[in-house]
């Protein structure tokens, strides 16, 4: 038995397809999901979908969302999603460092900032984890 899973973002579908299972980041942790699974609705977080295809794992950085998951189909709406196999290992690391860097810098400036430089940095974590996740 399969689960049917859709990933979306505002202007592309990111993927579709049939797969095994799922590990998903959400807001209370991650959750794993098999075939007749109950259906939830949940807040995604920014973080990792791990998708199996037959023996194989493949990964994703997903940005904020929620994910619906009812009779076997699952559908995930998140602001931004990439591959772990599209992204660049090194611009990805490189974003990362500066992300911190900028972290850092907008400790000494208002809450704005250090919210918006601590998103920066979750995304980069993100997107270097999905690289190196599994292999």
């Amino acid at each position: 038995m399969t689960l049917n899973l859709c990933v979306l973002t505002p202007n592309r579908i990111v993927w579709k397809s049939e797969v095994k299972e799922i590990i998903l980041s959400t807001n209370s942790g991650q959750i794993g999901v098999l075939p007749n699974h109950a259906p939830i609705a949940t807040a995604v977080d920014i973080g990792i979908l791990k998708i199996r295809l037959n023996d194989q794992w493949l990964t994703m950085a997903l940005m904020d969302g929620c994910a619906r998951i009812v009779n076997n189909e699952i559908t995930i709406v998140v602001k931004d999603a990439e591959k772990g196999s599209d992204i660049d290992p090194q611009e990805a690391q490189q974003t990362f460092e500066i992300a911190k860097a900028n972290l850092r810098k907008a400790e000494g400036e208002g809450k704005r900032q250090k919210i918006e430089a601590n998103l920066a940095v979750k995304w980069a974590k993100a997107r270097v984890e999905a690289i190196d996740v599994i292999s």
